[in-house]
């Protein structure tokens, strides 16, 4: 074990990096996630169809082909992304496609009679979905979104086959150079655990204070 923590500065850095690439990855797949999953609810058929083929491609296909394709075949291409920014668009990508169905379903799970009361009022549909269906369908996708950040963590993992510094990647390294398996390892999956910890805590936090919120302003009547 006194091998392994010589190598405790790169095993920070992994750490550093694999939060880096779970936080950016995160922000890209619940952009992706709402723009697809409101896409399905288009009034145009090319903007559905659109949404529809993007979700069953990147849901369909493996997320390690994705991350493969984006690293090794695009500079074919013409187009080079660091391998970084190519684990950050797989994985977000990847992930998008299944948050954009939490985000359908949510926004689905909304009474039909809201959907009538915001017609009624005269509501564009920016105004039906900004102050009517999303206030309400929010709340019931966060803990879904919760489950498929720690999904997405766990999707790092694979990104240290494009070259990306993250705690798999350094692990391996002090596998080679240690002939150490065991410890390096079980370091690392003590390290995922502890951020898994976190990541609920913060999701947790986030749905308790929406909660909050809703439960204030049904008190008051609004």
């Amino acid at each position: 074990m006194d091998q392994v923590l010589e190598y405790s500065p790169i095993l920070i850095q992994g750490t550093i990096t694999t939060i880096e690439l779970t936080v950016a990855s995160a922000i890209v797949a619940l952009i992706i996630s709402f723009v697809v999953g409101l896409s399905r609810f288009s009034r145009f058929a090319a903007v559905r169809i659109a949404a529809i083929i993007y979700l069953e491609f990147f849901r369909g296909t493996s997320a390690i082909v994705q991350m493969f394709f984006m690293f090794y075949v695009l500079p074919l291409l013409g187009v080079h992304l660091s391998p970084l920014l190519a684990g950050i668009i797989a994985c977000g990508f990847n992930l998008g496609s299944y948050g954009s169905e939490v985000v359908r379903g949510a926004v689905q799970s909304v009474p039909r009679a809201q959907h009538e009361a915001a017609v009624a009022l005269n509501y564009t549909t920016y105004q039906k979905y900004r102050y009517v269906l999303l206030p309400q369908a929010i709340p019931v996708m966060i803990p879904t979104f919760g489950n498929l950040l720690i999904e997405l963590l766990k999707l790092t993992a694979v990104a240290s086959l494009i070259t990306i510094s993250d705690l798999t990647f350094m692990a391996q390294i002090i596998r080679v150079q240690t002939a150490l398996t065991l410890e390096p390892f079980l370091i690392i999956m003590v390290i995922y655990f502890i951020i898994a910890s976190c990541l609920v805590g913060i999701v947790d936090f986030i749905a308790k204070k929406i909660n909050k919120g809703r439960n204030i302003t049904v008190r008051k009547g609004i």
